[in-house]
């Protein structure tokens, strides 16, 4: 008896270290979502970055870049967070991405709380803007893409201030074109009611680092900035009584103290058809 249970607890023991050794594999995946819109005749593809945190992808940015690259889309979108606040993150990484991608794509960038913590925003914006990111605040532009026009609209990390950050929103929702498919960038998922009912037809965000923790199919995340525990806006699609919002769960690694469990590094491909 004692030899079996010796047995079955190294067993058990082996199987809980796969399974640990599962959670943590942070390699870079690829989600896709789509979405039908009879505003467009024809397939756009849409690749959504966001909180890289300055963080490590090979030797020049290359396992990002390929990925986005496997994918062939028609723009890129930035949701806030591409630079991080600490000077450990070297800033250069983020930098050749945002310019490696803009050489290729059209580049739609937004501004997260970590750039406004960083103290050097407008800094950064300047330089993001060299790289050939179109940095929107408050603003929203027709964009022509795989034949197709689409209305991509931005907004700054309410750091900006409330108001400003209101009155940007405010800005954006009045430029809406009516028969012309309309993306929100924003860095925050959490603030569904300031989205719900302005007539978006996509919201992207990013932000909840997918609640950092999972257990698939069973929690979806464990804790996510300014909305807590089990965060409802951790990651994936969401309805917003007729906008559709989507949560990317980011591509920071290193940067992040805890480390990610069941909840890999993430490229979003979002197909509109």
């Amino acid at each position: 008896m004692k030899k079996r249970s010796k047995t079955l607890l190294l067993a058990g023991g082996i199987a809980a270290s796969l399974l640990v050794w599962a959670g943590l594999d942070s390699q870079l995946t690829v989600r896709e979502y789509t979405i039908e819109s009879g505003k467009v005749d024809g397939p756009v593809r849409l690749a959504l970055l966001t909180d890289l945190h300055c963080c490590y992808y090979g030797e020049g940015q290359r396992e990002l870049l390929d990925a986005v690259a496997a994918q062939q889309p028609d723009l890129v979108v930035l949701s806030g967070d591409i630079v991080d606040d600490e000077t450990r993150m070297p800033e250069e990484r983020a930098l050749a991405t945002v310019e490696a991608l803009a050489e290729q794509w059209p580049v739609y960038y937004v501004t997260g709380n970590h750039e406004f913590w960083s103290g050097r925003v407008d800094e950064i914006k300047a330089e993001l803007r060299q790289c050939g990111a179109v940095i929107l605040e408050g603003e929203s532009a027709l964009v022509t893409a795989a034949g197709q026009t689409i209305q991509i609209c931005g907004v700054d990390d309410p750091n900006v201030g409330e108001r400003a950050w209101q009155a940007q929103l405010e800005t954006v929702t009045a430029a809406l074109e009516e028969d012309v498919f309309s993306v929100l960038l924003t860095h925050r998922p959490e603030r569904v009611e300031d989205y719900t009912g302005r007539g978006f037809d996509l919201v992207l965000a990013g932000h909840a680092h997918g609640g950092q923790w999972r257990l698939p199919g069973l929690i979806n995340g464990l804790i996510a900035p300014n909305q807590g525990i089990f965060p409802q806006y951790a990651g994936g699609e969401y309805d917003l009584e007729g906008t559709t919002l989507i949560v990317s769960r980011g591509l920071a690694r290193e940067s992040t103290r805890v480390p990610r469990f069941y909840n890999p590094r993430l490229l979003v491909i979002i197909e509109l058809t």
